[in-house]
């Protein structure tokens, strides 16, 4: 282990502890708290401790540095997997995560729902979280035994070099859409931050590209494979859902193959592809993938499907205009009945989207349910309006209580109705202020049903 903390909460005696500068934390003050907790090293900008004191001009970056020199080395012991990209990271990693455990590598993962590793899930704070985290459960998998680290690699955490010094072994992107652009400003932006990744593959590395994405042909440097119905290394020729999942038709070196999968809906096609695809350049034949395919399953809050009488209702984390759009009509492609959506707005994140997810739902769906979706310090009333600038149907209400709006939607479901439940996922919180309240979706779902049956 590194025996290094940023938050002085986590200090155990013997460790060095780094003051940095956040957003909205300042970490000098906290530093009397550090050495409280048996802190015997203090890296500041400013101050004379009791304890041994180093005075570096910007700590972020002294730390950065620190890790590089001096663990970059051992961490790229590890063949890393990085997929980056707007949406399906997540989808795409954990799949990839069970396939690599079933074919018996030894593997971590690490991304919006956690780090996982054997038996050990920990929640993280941000889908790449910062750079001494990323070191620390690397380190930790590699002394465990860990042979191979897939992980997402966020936007910000390029930006803000946060995988400094990690060099990739595969690279996937997935695709790039209207998300962040309260950070980045414009999609150039946000693309050229996408782009930084490639600087960190390995010069044998490869990277597995969506072809089908607008974004894909600047991705298309150094060794590339691509993939979609545009795609020449991995071409989809069709799919079909089934009551359980999606059947695939793929041709790839020269071969048509037909995998079933335990995933719903296009988007989830890519996904698998994207995965199939990683796994393969990894030394693996198509025939020991096929037959691992049907023992994973998507990540929770991933299109999660709850069967509700004669209806059902789906919790997915969809809270981009695109991934929004690519949910609501992978279940009218093939409905039976209505499409009623809830759905919100995260406050304190990019507001132009905002509208463009409102006109989106409405448009494509039968009835949506405008709620609440971690409003954060912005007034609720505020991202709501946001919201319905963009709305011009009247197939609508807004419920700001979250429970009372799913709730609402489940009274809503008459037989073949779908209830899509969107924007928080695996979440179970709803952030309120600065303060985290317990908040879950599924077990909104769960109880309702409960009641219904008692």
């Amino acid at each position: 282990m590194i025996p290094m903390k940023t938050d002085s909460r986590k200090v155990v005696p013997g460790d060095t502890f780094v003051a940095i500068k956040g957003h909205t934390v300042d970490g000098h003050d906290y530093i009397e708290k550090a050495i409280e907790n048996g802190a015997t090293k203090i890296v500041c900008e400013k101050g004379h401790y009791e304890v041994e004191t180093l005075i570096v001009e910007n700590t972020k970056k002294w730390l950065q540095n620190y890790l590089v020199e001096n663990y970059s080395q051992e961490v790229n012991k590890l063949k890393i997997i990085g997929v980056t990209g707007t949406n399906g990271k997540t989808t795409t990693c954990f799949l990839m995560y069970q396939m690599l455990k079933k074919l018996g590598v030894k593997v971590a993962y690490m991304g919006t729902i956690g780090f996982y590793f054997e038996d050990e899930v920990i929640e993280l704070p941000n889908t790449t979280p910062e750079i001494l985290d990323v070191y620390s459960y690397m380190i930790e998998a590699l002394e465990k035994g860990a042979t191979h680290f897939v992980m997402e690699v966020s936007s910000h955490a390029l930006d803000e070099k946060r995988v400094e010094g990690i060099e990739f072994s595969e690279v996937a992107f997935t695709n790039l859409t209207e998300d962040h652009l309260d950070y980045h400003k414009t999609m150039e932006n946000y693309l050229k931050c996408k782009l930084l990744i490639l600087d960190q593959l390995k010069s044998d590395g490869v990277i597995i590209v969506n072809q089908d994405d607008e974004y894909g042909k600047f991705f298309l440097q150094k060794h590339y494979e691509t993939l979609g119905y545009n795609g020449t290394d991995y071409k989809i020729i069709d799919y079909e859902d089934t009551e359980k999942g999606t059947k695939i038709t793929f041709q790839t070196k020269g071969q048509t193959y037909e995998i079933e999968t335990n995933l719903k809906s296009k988007f989830n096609v890519y996904n698998y592809l994207t995965c199939f695809a990683l796994v393969y350049n990894l030394g693996y034949t198509e025939e020991e993938i096929k037959k691992i395919t049907k023992d994973v399953y998507p990540p929770r809050g991933r299109c999660e499907t709850i069967k509700v009488g004669m209806s059902e209702a789906v919790i997915d984390y969809a809270h981009t205009p695109d991934a929004v759009e690519k949910i609501i009509d992978a279940f009218t492609a093939h409905k039976k009945g209505r499409i009623i959506t809830i759905v919100g707005c995260g406050g304190d994140r990019d507001p132009m989207k905002r509208p463009i997810m409102g006109r989106i739902a409405s448009e494509k769906s039968d009835y949506v349910i405008f709620t609440n979706d971690n409003p954060r310090t912005e007034n609720p009333e505020n991202i709501m309006k946001d919201i319905l600038n963009g709305v011009e149907k009247e197939n609508y209400e807004v419920i700001m209580d979250r429970k009372e709006a799913i709730k609402k939607g489940l009274s809503m479901l008459k037989e073949k109705d779908v209830l899509l439940i969107l924007g928080k996922g695996h979440e179970d919180y709803q952030i309120i202020g600065h303060t985290k309240h317990h908040f879950s979706d599924l077990e909104e779902v769960e109880n309702y049903i409960k009641e219904k049956n008692s």
